[in-house]
């Protein structure tokens, strides 16, 4: 066997081998600790089940993962029926040599710090917020409304969040498909409604469900907004999750409820994996 044959065979090993490294050291090394932790009790006894069936014989902690689910679902259907239309407009309405700009324009959310944004629509929708005081000054009503520390003040936080990140994975899935489908659909008779329902809604359907999923990963794990705006009125799985390591020094307990959201997460992938590939059209 040649050197030549040898060194090619190890050169993709060699490329690869940084980012497995990277993987098994911070990712499924601290997994499968975390793995274990959840198997031990708290008392520091044997391996043990118990962590689990606190999970699902407590009530208070079914009703956070169905907190954690409607919020999520509620956060993901907004940002998709806000993001389409708005990546429609960037894709097919703004002209291409403003698309770059319009763009640049539509993620300035991101360049600012999560814990900023949130503690900005918490001044917006505080009693004495922008919002109240319009609706108050207006004679609209005569008392501010309890906007923050709610629900709705977290569902609008993550949704003025993860719109934009929706808006660019359909909008990439848009600017990829190809002229040819709508002049073959107008050809055929399909009006510009028609071809939008029929051709490029379900073209794009890859772009929308890549967002969603994101959107459903970002939002059920995330502890910040929910812990600023919901103002701890609402337990979400994450703050269960803290509330085990913070208030009670529960590693396992909170170990295992890491694992049970992870499972989630997993469910959630499998049933829309058919979907999350972004093909070139």
């Amino acid at each position: 066997m040649s050197a030549t044959g040898n060194t090619g065979r190890a050169l993709p090993w060699a490329l690869v081998t940084p980012a497995l490294g990277w993987t098994l050291l911070f990712f499924v090394l601290p997994f499968l600790a975390m793995a274990l932790s959840s198997l031990t009790a708290h008392d520091g006894g044997g391996f043990t089940l118990s962590n689990y069936s606190q999970f699902f014989n407590n009530p208070a902690y079914w009703q956070a993962m169905v907190n954690s689910l409607q919020v999520t679902a509620i956060v993901t259907l907004i940002s998709v029926l806000l993001a389409y239309p708005f990546a429609w407009i960037l894709a097919e309405q703004v002209p291409e040599r403003w698309q770059r700009l319009a763009l640049m324009l539509a993620v300035l959310p991101f360049w600012t710090s999560y814990v900023v944004r949130s503690y900005s629509w918490l001044l917006v929708l505080a009693q004495n917020g922008v919002i109240n005081r319009a609706l108050t000054g207006s004679g609209l009503f005569s008392e501010p409304l309890q906007l923050a520390n709610t629900r709705l003040a977290t569902i609008i936080g993550f949704v003025h969040f993860f719109v934009m990140l929706l808006t660019l994975t359909i909008f990439a899935n848009l600017k990829q498909l190809s002229p040819s489908y709508r002049k073959a659909a107008a050809d055929l008779g399909a009006g510009p409604v028609r071809t939008l329902l029929h051709v490029v809604l379900p073209l794009t359907l890859p772009g929308i469900m890549v967002g969603a999923f994101l959107t459903f990963v970002l939002c059920i794990g995330d502890y910040i907004t929910p812990q600023i705006l919901g103002g701890n009125n609402e337990l979400l799985m994450p703050q269960l999750v803290m509330m085990q390591i913070g208030r009670r020094g529960d590693f396992p307990l909170a170990s295992a409820l890491s694992i049970i959201l992870m499972a989630v997460v997993t469910i959630a992938y499998l049933a829309c994996a058919r979907w999350l590939k972004i093909e070139r059209a």
